[in-house]
């Protein structure tokens, strides 16, 4: 009884697509895998030689893959609302799917990596041109200084309106509290946009 329940509730709930955004090495594969309930689909190779001087490895010597297309994983927030988690790849050769991945995108977050800001200012450009909501989450790496939200803000020029959290992108809560924060945004974002075309 209790399964059948389950499953006509995820048969009612509404599906939400979310982007898992940011640079090369950043952590979106490692987030879509933590927090998504199904085994997640993940198109990784294996770096090689014929990407050296392609790919730019600085900061993140000892990765050893690269997503070539896209992570796909699943979360059911509540009986009624299912997110599911398209990883986008980081490198530039790969941009050409962002359109794809994003067509029917609710929101994204893009991560972010203190030791190579400038990985994520594509991602950021281009929902900031797409009118995509978007938060961005700061992966707290071992071993390097964390920064203050509100350092990272300045440092990546964001408008006051895009929250920015602290994160690690390895653990299942804190990545479960940058989509709640994400779909609280997305939300403010339609109110005030239907806000504005009443006035």
């Amino acid at each position: 009884m209790g399964s059948a329940n389950s499953e006509q509730a995820s048969l009612n709930a509404v599906a939400a697509k979310i982007l898992i955004a940011g640079g090369f090495g950043v952590g979106k594969t490692t987030l879509v895998g933590s927090v998504s309930e199904i085994v997640p689909l993940r198109t990784e190779e294996t770096l090689t030689e014929a990407s050296a001087g392609v790919d730019d490895l600085t900061g993140v010597e000892r990765k050893t893959t690269t997503t070539v297309a896209f992570d796909f994983g699943r979360i059911t927030i509540s009986s009624d609302l299912i997110l599911y988690l398209f990883g986008t790849p980081g490198q530039e050769r790969f941009w050409f799917m962002w359109n794809e991945l994003a067509n029917g995108a609710l929101g994204a977050i893009v991560l972010a990596d203190t030791r190579r800001l400038d990985t994520c200012f594509a991602a950021i450009d281009y929902f900031e041109g797409r009118g995509l909501p978007f938060i961005i989450g700061v992966n707290c790496f071992n071993g390097t200084q964390v920064y203050d939200p509100e350092e990272v803000r300045r440092a990546l020029d964001i408008d006051e309106n895009v929250p920015i959290m602290l994160c690690d992108a390895r653990q299942r809560d804190s990545n479960k509290q940058l989509l709640t924060t994400l779909m609280e945004h997305v939300m403010a974002v339609t109110r005030a946009k239907q806000q504005h075309a009443m006035r």
